[in-house]
């Protein structure tokens, strides 16, 4: 049964999920995964078929109480309203041509409908056919995970009432009992019960011919008698008793019948709809649908699909200690309800009838008609941007057109990212970021040999982001965990560390029907952002990126930095788990998607800035915080703002001269020269520092493009000073330095405070060890962004042009 009659798209039809009794643990003495998320993460292969005569899954809602919505196309007649009319042999032949077109299309994906009846078979105003709800068996695992039969047992075959399932011969039987009815123009046994029904069904486990039967207890023989003999043949081979005896899809197909004037049986296109939202993608419609604030299950309640009752209602009258109970029977409202409600798209019309054509279709090469819209918009906080319609209609629009043209829009998609990323398109954006090209290498890979990291693995999956329904379902522990066996065997220089988990997930959760594009994603992220962090013996490696990380918080918080050395608080302490995940182990998913957006388009210096801008958010706790407080402060993160994470990280990001972040472990796109940070600086060198070191090209660089965002403090001698010197530079010469007092004043340079703020204070001198001295006095003095000068003043007389000045 239908509800509210009108040109729809999409419908929904909800159901619940077995329930456990008592035991709510498996073997492992982990809890049970609720059926309802088992059938969630199975459901998720359905929304990636795409045919002809296949209605087209876009949801699947976990509700309360082991609830499950589904949400698909639906539009269109059922069969069983259309059949009510005579239907001529021709359309008859056409339904079954498309049906079994569809049933090959489920075959050919190794899934089978068996629940075909008329009331799932939907016809348009062209006659095409769609099945409806033929996922329902496959999601719910063959049924296991509900408490009600899956089919109408009228067009059941006699294996299926002997519990024999998972053949696709058996929807055969179905489309021949479906199409027999057509033909006979009867309905079979309208007043019998059902087991009268199935005793009938097996009853022909006895008989020859069971069409010829049917119409004979029917009345219909006649009819039966004048039917063209081939169609009458494929019929009771589609009626064969014997499964084996039955056609496959794909022979129905080929069937002389059908060959003859194939023209009359195949698909009718469409003409477009004039409504040009009508035209978009399913999927995305669906996705507008709900942010004009469609709520699937507000209009199942509408319907009463959704009943709610008092809690006290349902609470058990005694609880057993092996853990059964009495109580009240449970309530009606949680037996199978199979009503189809439309989901009606009205508001989301009003909504986006303004909407310029020019957007549905952006023109992303022509200078004459610009693609900029919902311009203005992008100033708001991203929260917001997320949930506007009509922000989140051009925004998707865009996307989807660039995408098409990728690998050739790769410029405009990075340009386009860096302004905010569509939730829609996440995972297709972020794979094209990190330039992935699938190549079909993922199927090759071996992912299910035993090796020794799968009790590591088989220990890990169950512990990672399992708050999330699809990563705890157990389809998606499988796809996590081939994913991660596929990623260690296609390197086999590197380990498993604890870590990969969580840094595959979110890949995983955006790409969860794509497990290639998911691998490829992985495969490219790694080397850009955690190069050699996964080798066997991986602590020079940690080492150098921790002590960058004390560095540059030391350029970008001075006083944090300096308290932190004081209480021995050292990154190694809680560091770790950030980088080696890049955070994905600290912070929820929702806050990972808003943070990866920004750190795809950044380089593999990006990390550490976050890192910093997470220690400023918690900088007034920490800087009140002795060592064993900062140590419960990192054991239980409190909430982060990520926006403004976002926003901080971005700003240190872009300010800070590219060397200061410069790491030797890291993949080179071009090879280092003699200007740049050398290879000699080891880690000892490094550990030793407390601020990064500038190379000479950048301090080059900014002097010639923007001298006021630099003050350089040479603390040569007076006569060196006076002999040659940067311009604009200020002499404190390091013999007059005293140390030991911790101020500016001290250094008895007028206005000093003044010109350094808001500058990059570099500090150059020809003894190395003199400029390291110098930095770490006025990081204790509170000075933000000192670094020093890599090779000291002698690499200065080697640039050309020459920039240097004397009195």
């Amino acid at each position: 049964m239908v509800n509210n009659k009108q040109e729809s798209l999409m419908a929904a039809l909800t159901f619940f999920a077995k329930c456990y009794a008592g035991e709510v643990c498996g073997s492992n003495g982990l809890p049970l995964t609720p059926n309802s998320i088992a059938i969630l993460g199975r459901s998720q292969k359905l929304k990636e078929l795409r045919h002809p005569n296949l209605c087209q899954y876009l949801d699947v809602i976990r509700g309360k109480h082991e609830r499950t919505v589904v949400v698909s196309e639906y539009h269109g007649t059922t069969l069983q309203d259309k059949s009510k009319g005579k239907l001529n042999v021709s359309l008859i032949l056409r339904i079954f041509y498309q049906v079994a077109a569809a049933l090959k299309e489920l075959n050919d994906h190794k899934l089978v409908a068996h629940n075909l009846e008329p009331k799932h078979i939907l016809m348009d105003a062209y006659d095409n056919v769609k099945l409806f709800n033929y996922g329902l068996f496959y999601m719910t695992k063959s049924g296991e995970h509900v408490a009600f039969p899956i089919g109408n047992i009228k067009y059941m075959p006699p294996e299926r009432l002997l519990g024999i399932k998972n053949n696709c011969k058996s929807d055969i039987w179905s489309l021949g009992m479906i199409v027999a009815e057509l033909l006979l123009q009867t309905q079979f046994w309208p007043n019998l019960k059902i087991s009268s029904i199935s005793r009938k069904i097996l009853s022909f486990c006895q008989s020859s011919n069971v069409f010829e039967k049917i119409a004979r207890e029917h009345d219909k023989l006649e009819i039966y008698q004048e039917l063209d003999s081939d169609m009458r043949n494929l019929i009771e081979q589609c009626l064969a008793v014997k499964p084996s005896d039955r056609p496959l899809p794909q022979d129905v197909l080929n069937h002389t019948l059908f060959v003859k004037n194939l023209d009359l049986y195949l698909v009718t296109p469409k003409e477009k709809s004039p409504i040009l939202l009508l035209r978009m993608p399913l999927e995305q419609i669906y996705y507008w649908w709900q942010l004009a604030g469609g709520d699937v299950q507000a209009e199942l309640k509408k319907e009463g699909l959704i009943r709610s009752e008092a809690p006290i209602l349902s609470i058990p009258q005694v609880v057993c200690l092996n853990g059964n109970i009495a109580g009240p029977k449970r309530s009606q409202s949680y037996l199978m309800d199979d009503r189809v409600v439309i989901l009606k798209m009205q508001n989301l019309l009003d909504r986006l009838s303004k909407i310029p054509v020019m957007a549905y279709y952006p023109l992303i090469h022509s200078p004459k008609f610009p693609y900029k819209f919902g311009a203005g918009m992008d100033q708001l906080p991203l929260v917001i941007r997320e949930k506007d319609i009509e922000y989140q209609f051009y925004r998707v629009r865009l996307f989807s057109r660039l995408l098409q043209g990728y690998p050739y829009t790769s410029e405009t998609i990075r340009k386009e990212a860096a302004i905010d990323i569509p939730p829609l398109l996440r995972g297709q954006i972020w794979a094209c970021l990190l330039e992935v090209i699938p190549n079909g290498s993922y199927e090759k890979i071996d992912k299910f040999t035993p090796t020794s990291t799968d009790r590591q693995i088989e220990v890990d999956i169950p512990r990672c982001h399992q708050y999330d329904e699809l990563l705890s379902s157990p389809e998606g522990h499988l796809k996590l965990k081939r994913l991660l066996k596929a990623w260690v065997t296609a390197h086999p220089q590197y380990v498993y560390w604890q870590g990969l988990d969580s840094l595959t997930a979110p890949f995983l959760y955006l790409n969860f029907n794509n497990e290639e594009l998911a691998f490829h994603s992985v495969y490219k992220f790694i080397p850009k952002y955690l190069q050699w962090f996964f080798l066997k013996d991986n602590s020079a490696i940690i080492k150098e990126y921790l002590c960058k990380f004390s560095q540059l918080t030391a350029f970008h918080e001075p006083l944090l930095a300096q308290h932190l050395s004081n209480i021995a608080f050292i990154p190694e302490l809680f560091a770790i788990p950030w980088f080696l995940t890049m955070f994905s182990h600290v912070f929820p998913l929702h806050k990972i998607l808003h943070l990866w957006d920004k750190l795809m388009l950044g380089d593999n210096s990006y990390p550490l800035y976050i890192g910093i801008s997470i220690l400023k958010q918690l900088k007034s706790t920490l800087l009140a915080s002795g060592f064993n407080e900062c140590i419960l402060l990192f054991s239980d993160l409190p909430d982060i703002v990520m926006e403004n994470c976002v926003i901080e990280s971005q700003k240190m990001y872009e300010s800070t001269p590219k060397s200061i972040s410069h790491r030797f472990h890291v993949v080179r796109e071009k090879e280092l020269g003699p200007f740049d940070i050398t290879p000699d600086v080891t880690l000892a060198h490094l550990q030793k520092e407390m601020s990064p070191r500038i190379s000479a090209n950048d301090l080059h660089f900014i002097l010639t493009n923007d001298p006021n965002a630099m003050l350089c403090l040479d603390i040569r001698s007076v006569s060196e000073y006076n002999r040659v010197h940067l311009p604009d530079s200020i002499n404190i010469p390091f013999v007059n330095i005293k140390l030991e007092e911790k101020t500016l004043e001290s250094l008895s340079e007028p206005l000093l405070e003044e010109k350094m703020h808001n500058r990059i204070i570099i500090c150059i001198s020809n003894i190395h060890e003199n400029a390291v001295e110098f930095s770490k006095f006025l990081v204790e003095c509170g000075v933000p962004r000192v670094c020093i000068l890599h090779q000291g003043f002698n690499i200065l007389h080697s640039i050309e042009p020459n920039i240097l000045v004397s009195n």
